[in-house]
Formats: C-alpha cells, sequence, structure tokens
C-alpha cells in the first residue's frame, strides 16, 4: 500500500530542462513539480537566462518628462518603428530609474515607463514577454553625478529571436 505522496518503486521520475519564453532555465518532473535550475544560478542567485541580446537601451530622458511615464510623440513614432525593425518573436521591457527618490516611488515609477513602452510595442505588432520595473535597483553607472544618473534613467529592450 502507497502513502500520501509516496511513488511507487518502478516510477522513475525524470527532470526535463526546459527555457521558457523569457530565457530561464526550468526543470520540470513528470509529477509537473518544477522549479529554476538550482545548479545553474548567477551570483545573486537569479536564474541562468539566454536572452539573445539587449537590441535597445532607450534614455528615459528622450521619451519621457520627468517624474512622468506618458511618452512624448517623437518617442513614440521611434519606439513604433523601432518594434516594428526589430525582427523578434518576442521583447522583454525592463524599467530603470536614477536614486534621487524614495525605493519605492521609483519602484513605481520604472514599472510605469516599462508599461508604456510595452503598449508601443503591442501596438506595433510585437509581442511582450515580460514587463518589469527596477528602479534604482541595477545601475549601469554611478548616481552620485548628474552623467551617471542620466545613464541610469533607461528603458532596456530584450529581444528574442
Amino acid at each position: 500500500m502507497m502513502t500520501a505522496g509516496a511513488a511507487a518503486a518502478d516510477e522513475i521520475y525524470e527532470p526535463t530542462i526546459w527555457i521558457d519564453p523569457d530565457g530561464c532555465e526550468h526543470w520540470v518532473m513528470d509529477d509537473g513539480a518544477e522549479g529554476f535550475m538550482s545548479p545553474h544560478r548567477n551570483r545573486d542567485g537569479s536564474p541562468v537566462c539566454h536572452r539573445s541580446e539587449i537590441c535597445g537601451v532607450v534614455p528615459t530622458d528622450q521619451l519621457f518628462a520627468t517624474d512622468r511615464y506618458a511618452i512624448n510623440r517623437a518617442g513614440r513614432d521611434r519606439l513604433t518603428q523601432f518594434f516594428k525593425d526589430a525582427e523578434a518573436y518576442g521583447f522583454l521591457i525592463y524599467g530603470h530609474t536614477d536614486s534621487r527618490a524614495s525605493d519605492e516611488y521609483n519602484m513605481r515609477l520604472s514599472d510605469n515607463r516599462a508599461n508604456a513602452v510595452a503598449e508601443v510595442a503591442l501596438a506595433a505588432g510585437g509581442k511582450v514577454v515580460e514587463v518589469k520595473g527596477f528602479g534604482e535597483r541595477m545601475p549601469r553607472a554611478t548616481n552620485s553625478t548628474a552623467e551617471g544618473m542620466q545613464q541610469n534613467r533607461r528603458v532596456e529592450i530584450y529581444c528574442l529571436r
């Protein structure tokens, strides 16, 4: 007699490795259990992802007014053309900020900006796989200079090809 949760002695569970639409490695067992690849993690604990490339980094100063997330007309036109020409089957869109406001505010602003760019992608016929704001948590440069803060105010677009 088997107890609940026990596998029959003759059953063999083989893990299958798959890569989801955002390019991250997962494992899944025959019984449906799944998770990220534990031995395949980056130093910060995040899963290893096989994203093709960052195909666009747009400084947010070119798209948005200060403390706003509505895209200006020129930015909307540029993004629309970009998404139409990218030859990608999907897009990952990530928003970032400098460190001048609170973490909570920056997370909300970066989320809103990433979502605004994703709306343009969808309107242009692109498939958006993931949209996320990171606030000030993933800077490209120092936040102690105006030039560094300007580099940190950006939207990154990953193309899945």
